[in-house]
């Protein structure tokens, strides 16, 4: 079973991959761009894990479904 310090370590490693590629050129807003990959991949996966249903997966995360609608929408994920 995936503990939350695996899922930090990930995002850790994976910023130092995007530093490393970035060969000494300026990082874009990391802060954002982080953020929208992180709940995008999420919600896909969670929303896939739930069967399609929006309901189930909103009680997976923890959100309001209304909340859930919006950021399907936001992401294009309906």
């Amino acid at each position: 079973m995936s503990r939350p310090n695996d899922i930090a370590e990930s995002v850790h490693r994976t910023l130092e991959q995007y530093f490393r590629d970035l060969d000494g050129e300026q990082p874009s807003p990391i802060y954002d761009m982080v953020m929208r990959n992180v709940e995008r991949s999420m919600l896909a996966f969670v929303l896939e894990r739930a069967g399609g249903n929006q309901s189930t997966a909103a009680r997976m995360l923890g959100i309001n479904r209304n909340t859930l609608r919006r950021k399907l929408s936001d992401y294009k994920l309906l």
